[in-house]
């Protein structure tokens, strides 16, 4: 019983461990429209409390910009930051309440600058670009999952109406897809886990039989 007590801790915490690896940059756009934005997806497969995270641009310093209103990112969730009201973002991309956005961000990206996303104190993910792709205009996105969060710009592309994205026309003239990505994961079931625990289960038996 203790055994699958822990087997089942054990499980969660490896988890948990693999989804705060795995919230990386997905998209950004330094100027056009309503207003510039980033945006981060949790591609993890668990929740993640976003209490402690931060964003800021070349001068890398943790806390400058918290991240803490997003509140508990979902496995496969999208989640924008903005200079603009988030409001006016919204209502200028077309979206809903439930992506959740942050605004008034005043460490602006140029065209040319570094995105960085800590927890605490670490570097979680961390996107620098030169003028290439410029994003004016038009969103850039990693073009394989394999891109993200290498700090390899080359891999990014300038988003396109009914790219693979799903990339859309904004009421003020801009392109891409804020609050979606092609990469978020199939979140398992609950099902999946209680299987993975009971296999920790049938190993650590295994274990105690060839011990005695």
């Amino acid at each position: 019983m203790k055994f699958i007590k822990f087997a089942a801790i054990a499980a969660a915490a490896m988890a948990s461990t693999a989804a705060q690896a795995q919230v990386v940059i997905t998209e950004w756009m330094y100027k056009g429209g309503v207003g510039e934005f980033v945006e981060f997806t949790n591609i993890g497969t668990t929740a993640i409390d976003f209490s402690n995270w931060s964003y800021d641009d070349d001068s890398r310093l943790a806390g400058v910009f918290s991240l803490a209103g997003f509140g508990t990112v979902a496995a496969g969730e999208s989640v924008i930051i903005t200079e603009t009201e988030a409001d006016v973002f919204r209502a200028d991309w077309g979206l809903s309440l439930n992506v959740k956005v942050l605004g008034n961000y005043t460490n602006n990206l140029g065209n040319g600058d570094e995105i960085n996303l800590y927890k605490g104190t670490n570097l979680v993910d961390r996107l620098t670009y030169s003028t290439t792709p410029k994003t004016d205009g038009r969103s850039g996105h990693a073009t394989s999952l394999a891109a993200l969060g290498t700090n390899q710009v080359n891999l990014w592309t300038l988003s396109s109406v009914g790219d693979s994205e799903g990339s859309w026309l904004s009421a003020a003239g801009t392109i891409g897809s804020p609050g979606q990505t092609s990469f978020a994961p199939a979140v398992p079931e609950p099902e999946t886990y209680a299987m993975m625990v009971a296999g920790l289960c049938v190993v650590g038996a295994m274990a105690r039989r060839r011990r005695g």
